[in-house]
């Protein structure tokens, strides 16, 4: 299988020296969340993925596992093209259920990372040797229009995923997704619902401190990439439910007055004891809100599946046949 890429390492840098020199000198600062992912920060995100405390993975893993014939079948795709893919569980748990309905030619596995899809044709040359998959190195931000058509898709984007853009990001995604989307072909996205602050707070913030390393570590690769001299110790993990936005911040605090140099964007920070960076949101969603939200972007909304707490969801729109 060969890995088609859209993206090269000198995108990635330069969307890293945009996006560090934008939110850091932003007034709170901030992070976008993909910067967790190197591998350090994907081994720990597994290990998240497994604590007690983290539900959605295996219920949305648990949904599937009772939902996914009904999903293929409403679907009607041939081909599972999946953004942000890995090579789990719940990516199995369809194509199993599109292959047994008769459907199933072809898996378009999307990614940052070649190493993440390295390891998903790796698996799937080992488990489905007959399936034809086309891996694609691309920002799914910048390159939907880019990705393949072999077939009716059912373009899936797993994890809750989606509830790391804000507001404006999200409406801006969904309307572009959708005007990808040939007459027919359908999304299922991953929904982690409102539910007790508590329970939300937690996920985030676990006894073990799993978390707090997972947000630690993408100071580290702000040192290793840019140059930086931050000392993660010296920042506190924090996650908070903000309940007039329905969504978790997750946060590192400043133990101390410091001052940071990031010599490769030529920015000076500094820091008073208790000043805040923003590393990541995760929004929570309503039936009736996300229904909205996927009906302004021209999307019918289609099936819906939970589970029996209502802790998490899987939703399915298809742009309508009629559409131009």
């Amino acid at each position: 299988m060969t890995i088609t890429t859209l993206l090269d390492p000198d995108d990635l840098r330069d969307g890293l020296l945009d996006d560090a020199y934008i939110g850091l000198t932003s007034r709170p600062p901030w992070l976008p969340p993909k910067y967790f992912y190197d591998e350090r920060g994907s081994q720990l995100f597994e290990q998240i993925t497994e604590l007690p405390e983290y539900y959605p993975t295996r219920t949305e893993r648990a949904i599937l596992r009772q939902w996914a014939p009904d999903i293929a079948r409403v679907a009607d795709a041939n081909v599972l093209l999946e953004l942000g893919s890995g090579s789990s569980e719940k990516t199995f748990l369809l194509l199993d259920a599109m292959a047994t309905g008769g459907k199933l030619s072809a898996y378009v596995p999307v990614d940052v990372s070649p190493s993440a899809l390295d390891g998903a044709v790796e698996s799937l040359a080992r488990n489905r040797p007959g399936l034809a998959v086309t891996p694609i190195v691309a920002d799914f931000e910048r390159h939907l229009p880019d990705l393949p058509r072999p077939g009716r898709r059912l373009v899936v984007f797993l994890g809750s995923t989606i509830g790391n853009f804000t507001p404006v990001q999200r409406t801006r995604f969904l309307h572009a997704l959708a005007s990808t989307l040939d007459p027919g072909e359908s999304v299922l996205l991953g929904l982690d619902l409102v539910k007790d602050p508590a329970r939300l707070v937690a996920a985030y913030d676990d006894a073990a401190g799993v978390t707090a390393e997972f947000n630690r570590n993408v100071l580290q690769v702000l040192n290793r990439e840019l140059g930086a001299d931050f000392d993660p110790a010296a920042f506190e993990h924090r996650a908070v439910w903000d309940a007039a936005n329905e969504w978790i911040e997750m946060r590192l605090r400043a133990s101390r007055q410091m001052k940071i140099d990031i010599p490769d964007i030529g920015v000076t920070l500094e820091f008073a004891a208790g000043d805040e960076i923003r590393t990541e949101i995760s929004s929570k969603f309503r039936r009736e809100n996300v229904a909205a939200e996927l009906t302004d972007a021209g999307l019918t909304p289609v099936g819906w599946w939970s589970d029996p707490a209502s802790d998490f969801a899987v939703a399915l729109a298809t742009r309508p046949a009629t559409a131009s």
